[in-house]
């Protein structure tokens, strides 16, 4: 409970945080980010992990000359293409293993043919997307290696999909983020960057749900 707890507000304060790192630990805190960055896109059971308020933050606190930008950002893309590629050798390597196949109950063959279809025809644009869902950003490569997506056509969604991400979202914590009225709510703008991406994907789930159904 002491973690969790700890883990909640490290994401509501991560600017905190991060400022107290850096005041105590200097540079140390680059390779810290990129820890951050790495297991959250990289290790598929650590979806809560604040990818986007912390790239926000970072952003921020590149504003005000605590950190260099261009720096974080070179770190952070780094971090978030070799996490998204670790995900995607882990289920491209376990999946077909803990299925075992058509001799496993839990494999089902023609599901994993639709699958494997999807993500080569559809699965660029949903790995490029993911990147901005919080828990779908950690899940999506690694149903890309379970689908057994080509690495080729993997990494080239990856590698834009983790450009646009890092950069875009640091860049707009540098223009916005040491706005006054930014930095007063910026709690608020943790919570609705954590909680509006989340009712986009519950409500296309259902409405796929409901589009199912029959008349």
């Amino acid at each position: 409970m002491d973690f969790l707890t700890f883990l909640l507000d490290f994401v509501l304060h991560v600017d905190q945080h991060l400022a107290n790192f850096v005041q105590a630990y200097g540079a140390w805190v680059y390779a810290l980010l990129f820890l951050i960055i790495f297991v959250e896109t990289g290790v598929v059971v650590m979806p809560f992990l604040p990818g986007d308020s912390l790239l926000f933050v970072v952003g921020a606190m590149c504003g005000v000359g605590l950190m260099d930008l261009g720096l974080s950002m070179a770190l952070l893309t780094a971090a978030a293409i070799l996490g998204n590629q670790s995900n995607y050798t882990i289920g491209r390597y376990f999946g077909p293993r803990v299925f075992q196949w058509e001799d496993s109950r839990f494999f089902n063959k023609a599901a994993f043919d639709k699958a494997h279809a999807f993500y080569e025809k559809y699965g660029g644009i949903t790995l490029v997307a993911a990147r901005f869902m919080p828990f779908l950003r950690t899940f999506a490569p690694f149903v890309a290696g379970v689908a057994q997506m080509t690495r080729r056509k993997f990494t080239l969604y990856d590698v834009g999909g983790g450009v646009l991400w890092v950069c875009g979202i640091t860049l707009i914590g540098y223009v916005f983020g040491n706005v006054p009225w930014v930095k007063t709510n910026l709690d608020k703008i943790i919570w609705a960057m954590i909680l509006i991406p989340g009712l986009v994907i519950i409500g296309g789930g259902l409405k796929a749900k409901f589009k199912r159904q029959p008349g």
